[in-house]
């Protein structure tokens, strides 16, 4: 199975996690995988996560999904918005807050991957991963 976006099938993967109200999900392991989780564990969206090792030494990140007191998921919508087809960039005076602050844009920037709060405080730019509410 080749996989395209290794991004978008990781919020596929929560999504549907959470959809089944499921404690975890298993990922494959990437870098930036760890940066856009590590965003998403500040941010508020996931309990936490934590590298494992799957068959055949692949690396494996299980994310600890996170739910409200009445087992409702904290991430509402996932989605990917820059595609490997269609490339979003925002220079830095085009980074809004998403949802009036309550949700996060994540971008993968010159200084790395960082949130849309990052990139405001930084005055950078880059290309928009994705966003979570």
């Amino acid at each position: 199975m080749s996989m395209t976006d290794p991004i978008s099938d990781m919020f596929t993967r929560m999504r549907n996690a959470c959809a089944i109200k499921r404690e975890s999900v298993d990922i494959p392991v990437s870098k930036i995988k760890m940066a856009v989780l590590k965003i998403l564990r500040e941010e508020g969206f996931i309990k936490e996560f934590k590298e494992i090792s799957g068959d055949n030494n692949k690396g494996i990140i299980r994310v600890y999904l996170k739910y409200g007191p009445l087992k409702q998921p904290v991430i509402n919508k996932i989605n990917r918005v820059s595609k490997s087809s269609r490339r979003i960039y925002r220079g830095a005076d085009e980074i809004t807050k998403i949802f009036g602050g309550i949700g996060v844009a994540i971008y993968s920037t010159s200084k790395g991957v960082v949130s849309d709060k990052e990139c405001r405080r930084l005055k950078i730019g880059g290309e928009l991963i994705g966003i979570v509410t």
